[in-house]
């Protein structure tokens, strides 16, 4: 909005008014920037936010935008002293009966090329954002395949849903004569006491006649018997199978190599539990 105008006359009613109407719209705009200014400082945290909500992986802020948003809220604030100085000049020249020019136009050009310079910028950060949680969940599946073999744990993917592999391995084990003890179902606890947590079951399974000959070589073998099956899900939704493995469980124990037969089936049944 131009201000107003006036060549060799005293201003009016209208006249100061018209100034008044001015500054008002460079308030309302000095607080938009400064609120949106507020909201883009604070995207960084939003973003952590849904990808904690979505169970995505986490990604590297550069925090690119705190720079923007600080940026608006500091053209905001410029522009509001810049506004309130002009007004006030304004006015004491029109009290004064001086000739006013109006400059206004240019104030708004300033504004309007850097909120279109912060608008490409900040394209431009939510481009590279997008770009790296797309390569870190592509990279998610490869992290969690890796079976961590350093702690003797084994994992096999899982064709399946949490309770349909469960389902399919009480039925193998069930065929061959193997008895399972007991199922823990650790999600299903945790959501009793309100605690929220992916599926993950356990299976604790086993046979005397294989379990005791190791128990009799090697009396700490015990605490690892009977044999388990872990059955969970990761944060991208994937199901896993894992266990102990056998060649683990034979050198922590150090029972003779040949009954290392008795505990190598749960890597047949993880496998076959989760085709």
């Amino acid at each position: 909005m131009d201000e107003p105008t006036q060549s060799g006359r005293s201003a009016d009613l209208r006249d100061y008014l018209a100034a008044e109407r001015t500054l008002l719209a460079w308030i309302r705009t000095g607080l938009a920037l400064m609120g949106f200014g507020f909201v883009v400082a604070r995207f960084a945290l939003f973003l952590q936010q849904v990808q904690v909500v979505q169970h995505a992986p986490s990604v590297q802020s550069s925090g690119l935008s705190l720079w923007f948003g600080t940026a608006l809220i500091g053209a905001g604030v410029a522009v509001l002293l810049f506004a309130a100085w002009r007004h006030w000049r304004l006015v004491g020249k029109m009290n004064r009966g001086q000739l006013v020019t109006s400059l206004s136009q240019a104030l708004a050009v300033a504004t309007c090329m850097f909120l279109a310079l912060v608008g490409i910028g900040m394209a431009i950060y939510l481009i590279s954002v997008g770009d790296s949680a797309h390569s870190l969940s592509e990279n998610g599946k490869e992290i969690s395949m890796a079976p961590n073999t350093s702690n003797g744990i084994l994992s096999k993917p899982s064709n399946h849903s949490v309770d349909e592999t469960l389902e399919k391995l009480k039925r193998i084990l069930q065929a061959k004569g193997v008895n399972v003890f007991s199922i823990v179902d650790h999600s299903g606890e945790a959501e009793k006491v309100g605690l929220k947590m992916r599926p993950t079951k356990l299976v604790i399974f086993g046979n005397p006649k294989a379990g005791t000959p190791l128990m009799q070589a090697a009396p700490t073998t015990a605490i690892d018997l009977p044999l388990k099956i872990l059955i969970w899900e990761d944060a991208q939704g994937k199901v896993w199978v894992s266990y102990n493995s056998p060649a683990y469980l034979q050198e922590r124990h150090g029972f003779p190599q040949e009954l290392l037969k008795n505990v190598a089936v749960v890597e047949t049944l993880a496998a076959n539990a989760g085709e």
